[in-house]
């Protein structure tokens, strides 16, 4: 047997340096996210972080893992990759903060078949900056190259987050009551949720692509625009009423749309929601009609334009209600908690 050409890992489809080239661009972005209770720098086997020094000692610490699903496949046909890490940092801030936490740090996850390091960067630095604006480290993550398992241009992009929320102020549902009313926030789009559908629809049955400007949105917002707008963060007009013990519950409106996200807070009462109370966007009109979605189907797979519910008692409605409208949200009663049996339920 003659003498074999030697074989490196970059013939077997993995560049190490391409992936310290990703990691190097990235960097700055990553470091500018460090709060007081990093300890260490970027590179350790692990991410170290002091608890104490961000007041967080005693707290419980709420964790939660989330992806940001087929929106990837938009932000490829764009080629607009930084979006969609802050899109997943901010949808995890939501997910911790409807029990009553602030987060603390985040860790992301890529995996790509032939790793592209700009296209690695963008997506870190969409994460690093998420985490910068609101308060919380980008701690550590991993970047995994896997030919085979992944094809040439697909990538995945996942986070982990970690909060702290003092005991007494943990809402787990046990607040709520009959009488208490559904405050909705208004999202921003599809935040990170219903993309298969929504793909389907715009791509394949409308014929449109991702810089086309339909009529159906104005005519000056390309596809692209409106698909990719960043999922809305809750965390700088609600942590304030969260420390004023004001909200007895919240739901954040993610997969599964109203009708399966409010029933995990709701215990044994029903949420009777008016579904004329809030303005339904373009976009969703824009899909539900061009796809003739039947209205029960849009509601359990699209947010419908809100993205956050609040529960809340009747005396602190109309106050809670301004300081929300005074921070810029975009705010609607929905309805009200009942007795019942933790469904939700439409107000004819």
């Amino acid at each position: 047997m003659g003498k074999q050409t030697p074989i490196q890992y970059k013939d077997a489809g993995v560049n190490i340096d391409a992936q310290n080239e990703a990691l190097a661009r990235a960097k700055s972005a990553i470091r500018a996210s460090f709060t007081p209770g990093v300890v260490g720098d970027v590179g350790s086997f692990g991410g170290l972080f002091d608890l104490a020094a961000m007041g967080s000692q005693g707290h419980l610490l709420v964790a939660s893992a989330d992806g940001v699903g087929t929106k990837l496949e938009v932000a490829k046909m764009a080629g607009i990759h930084h979006t969609v890490g802050r899109d997943l940092v901010q949808h995890c801030i939501n997910d911790i903060l409807v029990q009553g936490a602030r987060p603390l740090f985040f860790m992301d996850y890529v995996g790509t078949g032939r790793l592209n390091p700009e296209v690695v960067s963008d997506l870190i630095r969409g994460c690093a900056e998420g985490c910068a604006d609101h308060g919380l480290a980008l701690l550590g993550g991993e970047t995994a190259e896997m030919p085979g398992l992944y094809a040439d241009g697909d990538f995945d992009l996942v986070g982990f987050i970690v909060g702290s929320v003092p005991r007494e102020q943990l809402l787990d549902g046990s607040r709520v009551r009959p009488g208490q009313r559904l405050l909705g926030l208004a999202s921003d789009g599809l935040h990170t949720n219903g993309y298969s559908l929504a793909r389907k629809v715009v791509f394949e049955r409308l014929g449109f692509g991702v810089h086309d400007k339909p009529a159906a949105l104005g005519g000056e917002t390309t596809v692209a625009e409106a698909l990719l707008a960043p999922h809305r963060c809750y965390l700088e007009p609600l942590m304030p009423l969260l420390q004023k013990g004001q909200i007895a519950a919240m739901a954040h409106i993610t997969g599964g749309g109203l009708l399966d996200n409010l029933p995990r807070v709701l215990g044994e009462h029903d949420a009777w929601i008016d579904r004329s109370s809030w303005p339904v966007p373009p976009l969703f009109q824009w899909l539900c009609e061009g796809a003739a979605i039947e209205v029960s189907e849009a509601y359990r797979v699209f947010n419908m334009g809100i993205g956050m519910v609040l529960l809340v008692d009747p005396a602190q409605e109309a106050s809670i209600e301004a300081e929300l409208l005074a921070a810029g949200e975009r705010v609607y009663r929905l309805g009200e908690v009942r007795s019942g049996t933790g469904v939700v339920r439409w107000l004819e």
